[in-house]
């Protein structure tokens, strides 16, 4: 081999001091190598944001299925499908509104809301509804026609009545818009005295009687206690003499009240003429 041989083929090779030539060492290609760190954070990201995803969609299921326990709970009770029923289903109570009524006897004209059925176990708060729905003010009246029912729910109506100032009548509006006569009894009776005034329509009727508890035995007897404190409570802010508790506790059947009776308990504070 000549020296011009060897010393070209010096480029690629070098001479090993105690063997044959070798090739150099290949440099590294660090351009090529440098994409591999950012895949590995890349693929951890990634990882830790299907982590993040899968415990959210495990606490939303935890939180569906916690409210959905409640409200089976909650809708298992029959009084809870009673109130459900009776405040979206099939209210038992109605309502009419006369913008513009004339009110027997005093001659003012007022805005007349009348109520007519059985109290129910929603009646508060569909009452409150159409109170609100009917744009009523202080004065205007709630003409009450109901053979009673649930006791608690006539209370919170005399509230709702006495907290708007409307005053309360016994009665009913006929198809031709006119104030007739009607009876009010038993929680109708409460709801009647959350009127600031409180108009007899002459021919009209109140009832009361005693009320009952489904309690048994000594639970029975509590429970009457409790109810009476209550009620005699509710009727003393109301204005309305005790007289109509004791009235009440006089029968387990409707006591129909005379006009006379009414007055003489603050029950009826503006008697009107008649019809």
């Amino acid at each position: 081999m000549s020296s011009g041989e060897g010393q070209h083929d010096a480029a690629p090779f070098r001479r090993s001091p105690t063997g044959p030539r070798v090739a150099p060492a290949r440099a590294t290609d660090f351009a090529a190598a440098a994409p591999s760190s950012p895949a590995q954070v890349t693929d951890g990201y990634a990882a830790a944001f299907k982590w993040r995803r899968l415990a959210s969609v495990i606490f939303f299921i935890a939180l569906v299925l916690g409210t959905g326990i409640r409200a089976y709970r909650d809708m298992s009770r029959p009084d809870a499908w009673s109130f459900w029923k009776d405040q979206y289903v099939s209210p038992s109570l109605s309502s009419a509104l006369l913008a513009d009524a004339a009110i027997p006897g005093p001659g003012e004209r007022h805005a007349v809301l009348a109520v007519s059925g059985r109290i129910g176990p929603a009646a508060a708060v569909w009452f409150r509804d159409r109170i609100n729905e009917s744009h009523l003010k202080p004065g205007d009246v709630v003409l009450l026609s109901s053979p009673g029912g649930n006791l608690e729910q006539g209370v919170m109506m005399g509230e709702i009545i006495r907290a708007r100032g409307l005053a309360t009548a016994v009665g009913a509006v006929d198809k031709g818009g006119r104030i007739r006569a009607g009876s009010c009894a038993s929680a109708c009776v409460f709801a009647f005295a959350g009127g600031q005034t409180r108009y007899g329509l002459d021919g009209s009727a109140l009832g009361v009687h005693r009320f009952t508890s489904a309690a048994q035995g000594e639970e029975a007897v509590a429970d009457t206690q409790r109810v009476t404190g209550a009620i005699l409570g509710y009727v003393t802010r109301m204005g309305v003499s005790s007289q109509v508790i004791e009235a009440m506790s006089e029968t387990r059947d409707i006591r129909w009240l005379e006009p006379g009776e009414a007055e003489a308990m603050r029950l009826v504070t503006a008697p009107l003429k008649p019809l």
